[in-house]
C-alpha cells in the first residue's frame, strides 16, 4: 500500500516532477533509428510529458526538439525538412539538430540579434538502430549505458517497441512481479506433460520462496523451490535504474536481454526490448510431452496496427481496452489458455490496462510475494527525492559500465541457502555471445 504522495512521485513523470526530473539525468531509448529517414518527414516523439519532434538531416544527423517553434509556436511537425534543418512553414524560420536558428527570411538589419533564437534541442545518439535521447541539465552527458545486449553487433540484436496505454511503473512492476506466471500465462498447463528440461519444469505446480536485495544499480530478487534432496531451482530478476529489467524468461546462461519501460507522459509508456538473436535454446513454445505446445507462451507474438502521425499512434497492438485485449472465452472455458488471452505480452498489457491509466496504489493488499515490487518503489523514490532535494546523483548516471553486469535467467545448483552467493557463482558461468563462457556451449 502506497500514500498518495509515494503514488504521485512515482508516476508523474512531467517537466519539475521527482520522478520526471531523475529520470532526465538518463539516457532513454526513444525511437527506431528507422523511424526517421534524411531529409524525410518528422516524427512526433511523445517523451516525458513533451511533445517533441524527431527528424533526420541531409547529412543523417537526428535532431529531437521541442515541437513549437520557438517564433509563433506553431508545431515544427508540419516543418519542411531541406538541407541539413527543419524549417517552419509558417514564417520559414529554420533550425538545425542542435536547434540552432540558421535562416529567418527577411529579417531586418536591426533584428540579426534573432538568429541566436534556439529552438529547445536534445541531445541524441545512435546504437544498435536505436535513437537515444539524453533531456537532462548536464552540458556533458553521462555515456550511454553498457546494456549487455545492447552492445552486440547490429545483426545480433533484435530490438522491438511495444505501447501500452498505462502509466510506466504499473507497467513496471507487472514485469518484475513474476509470482503472477504460474496464473496469467501457464495456469492451463499440466505439470506431468511437462517434458524434462523444458522452460517450465519446476515452475508449473511448484510454491516458490522469495528473497530481496538491493543492488547498486536498483533491485535483484531469487525466487528458488526444492528440486530433490540436493538440488535447488533459481529464478533470478533484476531492476537497474531508472526503468530497466531483466526478465528471468530462459536460462541464465544465455538470457542476454535488456528491457526499458520509458514512460511517453503520465499515462502512456513504451516498451522497448533488446534481446540476443541467436539464443535458441529452448523456451515456453517448446513442445510438450504430447506434442502440444503452449497457447500463448509466445513473449515476442505481436501483432501491431499500422503506425500513424498522432502523439501516441506508434508501436501499437491489435488487442486492447477497446476489444478486451482480444481475449477468447471458448479457449479459456476449453483451458486451452487459462486466460484466453493470446500471447504473453498481450496478457500482462490487459492486466495493466485493465488497472486504469494509473492505479491508486492505496487500495492494495501486498504479499510476501510482491517484496520485489515493494522494494523496488521504496529503492526508487529514496533515490529520486535524493536527487531532487539534495542533488545526490543517482545509480548509474557516472559508472555507465555497472549495467552491463545484470542477467536475468534461470537454473539448476546444488542445494544453497546463500542466494546472493548462488547468482554470483552463475555470473562465471555465463555465455557472452563473441567471447564466449566456462561452459563454452
Amino acid at each position: 500500500m502506497a500514500s498518495n504522495k509515494d503514488n504521485e512521485d512515482l508516476t508523474r513523470v512531467g517537466p519539475g516532477t521527482v520522478m520526471g526530473n531523475f529520470m532526465r539525468e538518463y539516457w532513454m531509448p526513444a525511437a527506431k533509428s528507422t523511424e526517421v529517414t534524411s531529409d524525410g518527414a518528422p516524427l512526433r516523439l511523445m517523451l516525458l510529458g513533451e511533445k517533441l519532434v524527431a527528424f533526420r538531416d541531409s547529412s543523417g544527423r537526428v535532431g529531437v526538439m521541442d515541437h513549437q517553434c520557438p517564433h509563433r509556436c506553431v508545431s515544427l511537425f508540419l516543418g519542411r525538412n531541406e538541407e541539413n534543418g527543419l524549417r517552419c512553414v509558417y514564417h520559414g524560420w529554420k533550425f538545425d539538430v542542435d536547434g540552432n536558428c540558421l535562416d529567418i527570411p527577411g529579417i531586418q538589419v536591426h533584428e540579426a540579434a534573432k538568429l541566436k533564437i534556439k529552438a529547445k534541442a536534445y541531445l541524441t545518439a545512435e546504437r544498435n538502430g536505436v535513437i537515444w535521447v539524453y533531456m537532462g541539465k548536464r552540458k556533458a552527458p553521462p555515456k550511454l549505458p553498457m546494456l549487455e545486449a545492447c552492445m552486440l553487433p547490429s545483426s545480433e540484436v533484435e530490438v522491438i517497441f511495444i505501447q501500452r496505454n498505462s502509466n510506466w511503473m504499473q507497467n513496471f512492476e507487472g514485469e518484475i512481479d513474476t509470482s503472477h506466471f504460474n496464473f496469467l500465462h501457464v495456469g492451463s498447463v499440466d505439470v506431468d506433460n511437462i517434458p524434462d528440461g523444458h522452460a517450465l519444469q519446476h515452475t508449473v505446480g511448484y510454491r516458490h520462496r522469495f528473497s530481496v536485495n538491493d543492488t547498486e544499480l536498483g533491485v535483484s530478487y531469487a525466487a528458488h523451490t526444492k528440486v530433490d534432496d540436493d538440488h535447488t531451482y533459481w529464478r533470478f530478476a533484476h531492476f537497474a535504474m531508472p526503468f530497466w529489467s531483466f526478465i528471468p524468461q530462459a536460462d541464465i546462461r544465455y538470457n542476454v536481454l535488456a528491457r526499458a519501460w520509458v514512460p511517453m507522459d503520465d499515462e502512456h509508456s513504451m516498451l522497448v526490448f533488446f534481446y540476443w538473436k541467436s539464443n535458441r535454446r529452448g523456451g515456453l513454445t517448446d513442445p510438450l510431452k504430447d506434442g502440444t505446445s503452449l497457447v500463448g507462451g509466445s513473449l515476442l507474438k505481436n501483432d501491431f496496427v499500422p503506425n500513424d502521425t498522432d502523439w501516441f499512434g506508434r508501436w501499437r497492438l491489435t488487442g486492447n481496452k477497446k476489444n478486451d485485449w482480444l481475449i477468447d472465452r471458448d479457449i479459456q472455458r476449453k483451458k486451452l489458455s487459462f486466460t484466453g488471452i493470446d500471447g504473453v505480452h498481450m496478457q500482462d498489457q490487459a492486466m495493466t490496462e485493465s488497472m486504469g491509466a494509473i492505479i491508486d496504489r492505496s487500495d492494495e493488499h501486498l504479499m510476501e510475494s510482491d517484496l520485489m515490487v515493494a522494494r523496488s518503489r521504496r529503492r526508487l523514490l529514496k533515490v529520486a527525492r535524493a536527487f531532487n532535494e539534495e542533488g545526490i546523483v543517482p545509480p548509474g548516471v557516472d559508472d555507465h559500465q555497472a549495467y552491463f553486469t545484470p542477467r536475468g535467467g534461470y537454473c539448476v545448483t546444488e542445494t544453497s541457502d546463500d542466494w546472493a552467493k548462488v547468482y554470483k557463482d552463475q555470473l562465471k558461468l555465463l555465455f557472452h555471445p563473441g567471447r564466449g563462457s566456462a561452459t563454452d556451449a
